[in-house]
């Protein structure tokens, strides 16, 4: 296992790429099966889902699009519990299949709004999929219908995931080290 420091926090691999994009390509293959005829609208959830979205998108065999959303809930290590909206979709979503492609679900409350917005928009149909999802942090009630991956709680960094701006360019998946 190999460690880095990025600012103030040492962190050390716990999840190669390999494995990550083996279990990307799963839900890839779930996804092009579950969209066959279809046309989805992949909304990628900025900055952390931008790595995982475009890998994901690759392995996709079904026709799709893409856009992406930015929504801000955490400052440092920790959840901030105020969600804000800083680019909005611009898409006609009424009577699109749309897939939310985020990075992490840590307490599902930044989630549980971006549907509830969505759902405004009259979609076909919403499904979530996280790159991450934290089970013992979740807060609401989500329907996570392609999770590539369970983790506990801890802070993580790599793969599209920061830490203060800091780390999203590593290749694998990094757990802080206290």
């Amino acid at each position: 296992m190999s460690r880095v420091k990025i600012l103030d926090k040492t962190f050390e691999t716990s999840i190669p790429e390999a494995v990550i994009k083996s279990k990307i390509q799963a839900v890839a293959d779930r996804i092009n099966r579950d969209y066959e005829g279809k046309n989805p609208l992949l909304l990628a959830v900025l900055n952390g889902a931008f790595v995982f979205a475009a890998d994901l998108m690759r392995y996709l065999t079904i026709p799709c699009e893409i856009s992406f959303v930015k929504l801000a809930s955490y400052q440092g290590t920790t959840s901030t519990g105020r969600i804000k909206e800083v680019i909005g979709i611009n898409e006609d979503l009424s009577g699109r299949h749309v897939i939310i492609v985020e990075d992490i679900v840590d307490t599902g409350l930044t989630m549980r709004r971006m549907v509830e917005a969505l759902g405004t928009r009259k979609p076909a149909s919403v499904a979530i999929c996280p790159l991450l999802v934290k089970p013992d942090r979740l807060q609401v009630e989500l329907d996570i219908r392609y999770c590539v991956m369970e983790i506990p709680n801890d802070f993580i960094v790599g793969y599209g995931l920061d830490y203060n701006g800091q780390g999203r360019n590593l290749r694998d998946i990094y757990t802080v080290v206290e």
